[in-house]
């Protein structure tokens, strides 16, 4: 496993942790305290654990499983990869940090913090994409299946 996939893999577990533990904290406030908890906590306890961890932890193995990319695909690049998980990292924990203080505390400019912090998200999203399309082709496949295989 080379040091892209390990840091997917690795953050996108810090973010289940994160995700469970934020979880916990609403459970706690409305099952001990009957506090109960907003949309906006709501919010950023599923964006940590469905974007952080799952998407996260999807794009590590992706990185990590395709096939090899070809020679002349000039998409693919690993510091453009780099460049993908610095992106999303960030924008999950901004978006995480702002979505939890925004549910306690209203400041109108969070909501413009918060959409910035997604537009992080997307942009990586999309650059993954590209970089990624041409590792996704038949590897063998091809051969099997003109043979009538299907799988």
């Amino acid at each position: 496993m080379f040091t892209a996939v390990r840091y997917f893999v690795k953050t996108s577990l810090a973010f289940l942790i994160i995700g469970i533990l934020s979880g916990f904290f609403m459970m706690i406030s409305r099952r001990i305290f009957n506090l109960g908890y907003g949309p906006r906590m709501l919010s950023a306890h599923t964006h940590i654990v469905l974007v952080g961890f799952m998407l996260m932890l999807i794009m590590g193995i992706a990185v990590w499983f395709f096939p090899k990319a070809d020679k002349a695909d000039t998409r693919y690049s690993p510091k453009r990869i780099m460049v993908v998980y610095w992106l999303m990292l960030s924008g999950t924990v901004l978006r995480f940090i702002f979505e939890v203080t925004d549910a306690y505390i209203t400041i109108a400019f969070l909501n413009f913090v918060i959409v910035a912090a997604s537009s992080l998200q997307i942009t990586a999203v999309i650059i993954y994409a590209y970089t990624m399309w041409g590792r996704i082709r038949p590897l063998g496949s091809q051969f099997r299946e003109a043979k009538g295989e299907k799988f």
